[in-house]
Parts: C-alpha cells; sequence; structure tokens
C-alpha cells in the first residue's frame, strides 16, 4: 500500500519512484509501533495487552539518567520519542537484554540515525522527523559539531539536551538499538522488503545495489540503510532509505502476525525487549497506554519529514549539512501543536 502522504520539510522535493518511506533501526519509536502492530493483529482484548505488556516490558531495558539537568522545553500536548540507531563498532551488542558491552562509553560511539517521533493525542497520528547525522550544530559544552559527536561525549542526555536545544522539543522518552540488534531484529521477522529504485555502488561498503525489489534479510538491510556513497543526495537519500525500512518493517509485522500464528509474536516481541533500550522513565503503564491508545495505528498513518537543510559545507575538513534551524523549529512547533505545514497526498 502506498503512504497517504509525505512530509518533506521545506527542503527542495528531489523527484523519486513510487515507494514508501520509513528508522531506521533506531527505534524507541519501533519499539512501541511494531509492539502495537503486533499486538493489534492478534486481536489481543483489554487483558491479554495488560499481561503482554507487563510481561514483555519487564524485559526491555531500561536506561537510567536519560535526561539532562537544568531547564528544559515545556511538555505539549502528546508524546514525544527520540529514536536513535548507534553507531557501535563494538564485537558485541551494546543495546537491549542481549547487550554484553557497555551502552555508552566515551568516544566509542556514534548517534548514526536520530528520529523525533511525535505521537498526536488520541494516537490518531505518528509524525517523524529525521535529523541528518552530518547536521553541523552547538552540542552544549561542546561547541559546535556532528550532530552524531553529542552520543559520543556525553551519552544520551547530551545526546536529548541537543536534540532539544536544536528542535525547541521537549523529548519525554528515549530510545536506542545498535547494528547487532538491527540485524537481529529484522531477521526476527523473516526479513523486510525493500524497493530500490535505481542502481547504485556504494564505494565504502563495497556493495552493488540493482534496482527491484527484495525482502532483504539483517545485514543486507543494515547495509541498505547506512548506504550514503553512490546516492545523488548523499545523507539525505540515507534518510530516505531508513524511513523506507521502518516503514516497510511496521507493514511486515502487521501483516505477519496473526492469532494462527502465536509463535511470530511471541519471536518478534523477544527480539524486541533482546535488542532495544529505553529510557528508565518509560513504565509498563506507560507503554500499556501507547498499546491501547495506538492499537489501530499503522504506517499509512506515520508521516515522514526530514530536518530543512540549507546547504552542505566543508568544515574542519569534514563534510557537514547546515540546517535551516528556524524553518526546523517551525516544522517541529507544527507538529506538535497539530498544524502541520502542507502536505501531498
Amino acid at each position: 500500500m502506498s503512504p497517504r502522504r509525505v512530509w518533506t520539510g521545506w527542503e527542495p522535493r528531489r523527484s523519486r519512484g513510487a515507494g514508501g518511506r520509513p528508522r531506521g533501526r533506531w527505534l524507541r519509536r519501533l519499539l512501541i509501533f511494531a509492539a502495537v502492530a503486533v499486538l493489534a493483529a492478534a486481536g489481543l482484548a483489554a487483558g491479554g495487552v495488560w499481561w503482554a505488556t507487563d510481561h514483555y516490558g519487564d524485559q526491555i531495558q531500561r536506561i537510567p539518567n536519560s535526561f539532562p539537568d537544568g531547564p528544559r522545553p515545556e511538555s505539549t500536548d502528546g508524546t514525544t520519542f527520540l529514536l536513535a540507531g548507534l553507531d557501535s563498532r563494538s564485537e558485541k551488542p551494546t543495546t537491549g537484554n542481549d547487550a554484553e558491552a557497555a551502552l555508552w562509553k566515551y568516544g566509542a560511539q556514534r548517534g548514526d540515525t536520530l528520529m523525533l517521533v511525535h505521537l498526536d493525542p488520541g494516537a490518531d497520528t505518528a509524525s517523524i522527523v529525521s535529523i541528518p547525522r552530518d547536521s553541523w550544530v552547538p552540542i552544549p559544552g561542546h561547541g559546535s559539531a556532528k550532530i552524531n559527536a553529542a552520543y559520543s561525549w556525553g551519552g544520551p542526555a547530551l545526546l536529548v539536551e541537543t536534540v532539544e536545544q536544536l528542535t525547541g522539543v521537549r523529548v519525554d522518552h528515549f530510545g536506542i538499538i545498535d547494528w547487532h540488534g538491527f540485524r537481529s531484529l529484522t531477521d526476527a521477522v523473516g526479513g523486510v522488503p525493500i524497493t530500490i529504485e535505481q542502481d547504485s555502488y556504494d564505494s565504502v561498503q563495497h556493495r552493488h545495489f540493482k534496482a527491484g525489489t527484495y525482502t532483504m534479510n539483517g545485514e543486507d538491510a543494515l547495509v541498505y540503510v547506512r548506504q550514503r556513497h553512490g546516492l545523488p543526495g548523499g545523507d539525505l537519500d540515507r534518510i530516505e532509505h531508513q524511513q523506507q525500512y521502518l516503514r516497510s518493517l511496521v507493514s511486515k509485522i502487521r501483516g505477519d502476525m496473526s492469532v494462527t500464528q502465536p509463535w511470530h509474536i511471541n519471536r518478534t516481541l523477544n527480539a524486541l525487549t533482546d535488542t532495544v533500550s529505553v529510557d528508565d522513565q518509560l513504565s509498563n503503564a506507560d507503554l500499556r497506554d501507547l498499546v491501547l491508545d495506538l492499537r489501530h495505528l499503522n504506517s499509512d498513518d506515520a508521516y515522514f519529514s526530514t530536518a530543512p537543510v540549507v546547504r552542505s559545507d566543508m568544515i574542519d575538513r569534514q563534510s557537514v549539512l547546515i540546517l535551516d534551524r528556524a524553518g526546523l523549529r517551525s516544522l517541529c512547533h507544527a507538529i506538535e501543536t497539530g498544524h502541520p505545514p502542507d502536505t501531498e497526498r
């Protein structure tokens, strides 16, 4: 099913083929979206939801001290998640219950994928704003740098503080997943269908991508969502790959899970709890409320946009993206208040 509409912020819209866009692997929002999709597809009654959210919620790894001290943006209607995909070179998992290495160690990990996900009151829609990893932004206490350095220098709290100051949005909850978790989660659902619009070659990952539709396993999907070399839009096309993956993952879970396949439900929820870590302020009761509110939400109710980019540049011998910060704040404010900019169906 094609997406109902897609937000593009205020950046010029590039010509693209047919196909939806979806996060990254990188998802707290992914956790909620996928859990909701599974429970809804299974047709669980309220009692089943109550049991499931307690059972699986107890297994989710909680992250202490995820939020900064001091002044923060005010809360608004709805709930906002910051989802991060972790660029960790660790040979061992760092997120979820499967973690065998530290979630954060100074200089060892970077935020590879960033998405702000805002759920409207009543859970009628979910609005996702992707922030490019190469965005050149102020990082509190460190001057200006690429936004992916915030996690490397200060872990979840500094990343949340950086995003809040950049967007003016209060982050209510935080979720993160690393490369190991991304591969495991993708494999747990039996792979994710992805349509590649045109041939390309990634000279860094040494991979050819041929046009066509494929069901990608975890390893192939990770290579795909990390690709930016060989794409005309570079990091912005990479974001579109991540958004495409997320939308396809949610659709795959909803389509595959049914009451006649309870082993699929158990396998997928176990994979989520094994691979995703969330802030310790997200209680099982919060998770239950989200499941009940979102059980009818599907990928067509998710609207994707990207932080508006003014230009690319070279700073300190690094290729960076200069954002329209005022435009990004306006976009986020419009989404928070339920008055998004004009969208295209």
